[in-house]
């Protein structure tokens, strides 16, 4: 599959969930809420080519991060989430293990500034600074200086202040990897759209988890064909020749 629109070299993912809603009355196992039933599809969105790499289904009450904890990126990857990924022990581990993440920043969080780096005016970069967290809880859960970016959105004006582990990536990419993690929502609106995954045939837990995994695999089989429709004729011969052995070795 193509690479990612980046210079950069690293894996590049989002990560996010999205829920689906589901009647109670009707699917009395999706236990979510008093009066509302609901389940979690988690992805880990690989930017070359857009493929959900990772994927896990859940009852609608599992916390994000959890789920997140438990994803294998591999060395040099980074990551771009949301707050609902905030875990500070987490960003050690990412940090120890070599994987970067870039992420919001809470406004809450407290924090100390130990190193000021100059911005370029008229990028929209209004800070780029080396923290290291100060409160009681977070300190000893990450006591390793991280990134602290602040960014102004030209299109919407909007200021948003980021938490990376990354010091080699000039800050403006920083901010556009970021950016960027909102391939992983058009990915979860693209399947409820087209692959009508909130209208489903059977009510049993097996009988949805099917529908939505055959939803996951029509996806995979359209980019698939979106990717070989770019290749020369003799490379797609190669290509349906080499798919059409492991089928037969699957049946």
């Amino acid at each position: 599959m193509p690479g990612h629109e980046f210079l950069f070299s690293n894996p590049l993912y989002s990560l996010d969930a999205s829920t689906i809603d589901l009647c109670l009355s009707i699917f009395p196992w999706a236990d979510f809420r008093t009066t509302k039933g609901a389940i979690k599809i988690h992805v880990g969105l690989n930017h070359a080519g857009y493929l959900p790499e990772f994927v896990t289904i859940t009852d609608g009450k599992a916390h994000d991060v959890t789920i997140g904890r438990t994803l294998q990126f591999p060395k040099g990857s980074i990551i771009a989430m949301d707050r609902g990924y905030n875990d500070y022990t987490w960003y050690k581990q990412l940090t120890d293990k070599g994987i970067y993440f870039v992420t919001r920043l809470k406004s809450s969080t407290k924090y100390r500034v130990i190193e000021l780096r100059s911005v370029r005016a008229g990028t929209g970069l209004t800070s780029d600074q080396t923290i290291v967290f100060t409160g009681s809880q977070t300190t000893g859960k990450c006591p390793v200086p991280l990134r602290r970016i602040g960014y102004r959105y030209p299109e919407t004006g909007k200021h948003y202040v980021f938490l990376a582990n990354h010091f080699k990536l000039a800050a403006k990419t920083i901010a556009d990897i970021y950016k960027s993690r909102w391939q992983v929502e058009l990915f979860f609106k693209w399947i409820k759209q087209n692959l009508k995954i909130k209208s489903f045939i059977g009510t049993s837990r097996n009988a949805v988890l099917t529908q939505i995994w055959i939803a996951l695999c029509v996806y995979l089989l359209l980019a698939f064909l979106k990717f070989l429709s770019g290749l020369t004729r003799s490379l797609q011969k190669i290509l349906l020749f080499c798919s059409s052995i492991c089928l037969k070795n699957v049946t």
